[in-house]
């Protein structure tokens, strides 16, 4: 039976996830400064090393030391000797570093007509009337077969649907210019949020994220320094995420280890301003994808920020200490003491503000799906590094294998032609007549002769291998980091533009990685 090292009691018992349950998702709670993100490290770590792909938000930029092995010192030796944990415990894991901004990991890339109407409104905080507006919008482009990509074409289709409200308003209903201009407004500000580079293509495939390498399951963490500082953006990109997981994963049922286990750190803005639409998806979506295998672990502060109907589908419980200062949080001490299966042998609403940082009330699900007794326990000391990667670091990290190197090179391609064409990516079967060119076309730059458009793609390829061959190679994983698109390549330096061994590299570099 497959079981993830979780924590220990100071009798030295150890409290395991049995895997056969890991995928009826868990909270973990507690006050700042008490261990959460310990424990979220260490639960990930637990997973990789079965073999279990992960995905994490890291939100205070503190968990890119995953991909080094940590040092037996400080507080990690010291729990390290307690519990007598082997000399090799200590070790790194496979990272793949995201960030929706392209700054600090690979882009990540939704395109409008796959977020949808309801995540839209509230991310733009449309209200009703708004709201039903824009799901007019969104019907009109589907009965056209329209493929809406990135903010520009939102924009164009909203203007499309005003300037023939008279036609569309017997058959979808009334569509005012005020609701228009008030969508219009939104879009604009999304803009200056930095939405715009969130959406476009390709789009994200979330098969990327279901990776191994070796016997390890690859840790995706999605960098939310700066995305925080737009809650909004935020919620809505994990909540397509977790919507997209449930539509296109197959049923498994309960598996001996789940396919996919996901942490939301700051869970509570999942929930913030939802509407009851959106939140009776997101209940009904949290209950099901158990069957699919995957694992979602929510992380915040208070149990009382997640919605009772999610709650109760949380059956593996992590809580760290809370400090019963106001009302609200004595209340939030009882509801959590309450929460848990009682041991005669612990006062649970007492021992919840004696708790120090490290150490935890764990309550995870047997055999039978049945809670455990809460035992008060020590979690295990991670594996990994404390210490963050540098800027350049984290830099060589996800820019240093193949993959990368060759998405560079087919990027460049694709704009190129792009560039030639007066031309913008779109699905064949769902040409936009509606948008108007960026800007006049100019017949002497069509690339009209399919045998012109291929010497020029095969120029551009070679031309793109030469220039970054001599950059360091690491072979792995290729096929599945295909899609996602490097925002370094206008930092390419021209004179790495010289005759190289590149023409032999890429068929070897493709060979290696099947």
């Amino acid at each position: 039976m497959i079981t993830f090292d979780i924590a220990r009691t100071a009798e030295q018992v150890e409290l395991d996830l049995l895997g056969k349950m890991a995928n009826r998702h868990a909270l973990i709670a507690g006050a700042t400064g008490t261990g959460k993100t310990v424990t979220l490290r260490r639960m990930a770590e637990a997973f990789s090393a079965q073999g279990v792909p992960v995905f994490l938000v890291d939100v205070k930029g503190d968990l890119s030391g995953l991909v080094n092995a940590g040092a037996n010192s400080g507080k990690v030796g010291e729990r390290i000797q307690q519990f007598g944990l082997p000399e090799n415990y200590l070790r790194g894991f496979p990272v793949r570093f995201w960030d929706v901004y392209g700054e600090t990991g690979i882009p990540l890339r939704v395109t409008i007509s796959d977020m949808g109407p309801m995540l839209l409104a509230r991310l733009m905080n449309l209200n009703d009337i708004q709201e039903g507006l824009l799901n007019v919008v969104f019907r009109v482009a589907d009965d056209r077969g329209w493929h809406l990509i990135d903010l520009k074409d939102l924009r164009g289709m909203l203007a499309f649907v005003a300037d023939h409200a008279a036609e569309f308003r017997t058959q979808y209903g009334n569509v005012s210019a005020a609701s228009v201009g008030a969508i219009q407004r939104q879009l604009l500000s999304l803009e200056n949020q930095g939405a715009d580079q969130l959406f476009g293509e390709p789009n994200l495939n979330l098969q990327d994220w279901l990776q191994t390498e070796g016997d390890n399951g690859v840790i995706n963490v999605l960098n939310a320094e700066k995305l925080m500082r737009s809650p909004q953006m935020y919620s809505a990109f994990l909540l397509w995420m977790l919507a997209q997981l449930f539509q296109t994963l197959p049923e498994v049922g309960d598996p001996e280890k789940p396919k996919f286990v996901m942490f939301f750190d700051e869970a509570h803005l999942l929930f913030d301003n939802a509407s009851g639409a959106l939140l009776q998806q997101i209940e009904q979506v949290v209950r099901l994808i158990r069957s699919k295998g995957v694992g979602v672990y929510f992380v915040t502060q208070n149990p009382l920020d997640l919605p009772d109907t999610v709650l109760g589908q949380l059956g593996n419980r992590v809580q760290h200490a809370l400090r019963a200062f106001t009302p609200r949080d004595q209340k939030a001490v009882k509801a959590a003491a309450e929460t848990f299966r009682s041991n005669p042998k612990l006062n649970v609403a007492e021992v919840i503000g004696e708790l120090a940082v490290g150490e935890a009330l764990v309550s995870f699900l047997d055999e039978k799906g049945m809670p455990q007794p809460v035992e008060r326990a020590f979690i295990l000391p991670p594996q990994s590094s404390l210490t963050p990667l540098t800027g350049a670091e984290r830099q060589a990290v996800f820019q240093g294998d193949a993959s990368t190197l060759i998405i560079k090179t087919l990027l460049i391609i694709s704009r190129h032609l792009k560039h030639c064409s007066n031309y913008r990516p779109m699905r064949p079967s769902r040409q936009r007549k509606f948008r108007q060119p960026r800007h006049k076309p100019n017949n002497s730059n069509r690339l009209k002769s399919p045998i012109i458009r291929m010497a020029v793609f095969w120029i551009i390829f070679w031309v793109g291998c030469l220039a970054i061959a001599k950059k360091p190679i690491k072979v792995s994983s290729m096929t599945s980091r295909i899609r996602w698109v490097s925002a370094s390549i206008p930092k390419l330096p021209a004179a790495s533009l010289v005759p190289s061994r590149a023409v032999f590299w890429v068929p070897l570099a493709v060979k290696n990685s099947n």
